[in-house]
């Protein structure tokens, strides 16, 4: 089965993804390493779009089971028809930039106050981050997510990230039942 999971930055579609992947033994990919390249100082550098589209699609194809986490939504038309079924995760803002503020801390320590670039960079990604509920920001949005949701050619979830993480994963998993 190939499940996408997506959502706002902070909304808990990675951890979800990572669970789900677990506890059906599938492989899980994350969007944000084809978009990023390794570097030093993690994202700093984003891979050119095909080459990230021919990556993801390999390691995609090497499995009948897997789960996506990420946003796709600007990586071509052939996403629209790849899933069996989509999970999309809301989160308000307040609590979503507050969990992406803490991760920033964990991700990056004191380095947030010592490093410039970190320390930019940082700043920069939670403004994009707050962005995300405006419907007139050039990016990806909640109204981008709503429009895409509709060019999908599979089953969409729709899943509260203020939910109890544990009840939003049997809910993945009872949807997942249905397809077997």
């Amino acid at each position: 089965m190939k499940i996408l999971v997506f959502g706002a930055s902070g909304c808990g579609k990675t951890s979800l993804a990572k669970e789900i992947a677990k506890r059906t033994n599938s492989t899980h990919l994350d969007s944000d390493d084809y978009y990023w390249k390794k570097t030093e100082i993690p994202f700093q550098e984003k891979v050119p779009p095909q080459e990230r589209n021919q990556n993801i699609r390999r390691d995609f194809e090497k499995t009948s089971n897997v789960i996506v986490s990420g946003s796709l939504v600007n990586w071509g038309a052939a996403w629209q028809t790849a899933f069996d079924l989509a999970v999309f995760i809301t989160l308000e803002q307040t609590e979503r930039i507050e969990r992406l503020k803490k991760r920033e801390i964990e991700r990056y320590g004191n380095q947030l106050l010592t490093n410039t670039k970190i320390s930019e960079t940082s700043n920069a990604f939670l403004d994009w981050a707050h962005h995300y509920d405006n419907p007139y920001f050039n990016g990806t949005t909640l109204e981008v997510h709503t429009q895409w949701i509709i060019s999908l050619n599979c089953n969409v979830l729709r899943l509260d990230g203020k939910t109890d993480f544990h009840s939003n994963v049997e809910k993945v998993l009872f949807e997942i039942k249905k397809y077997i």
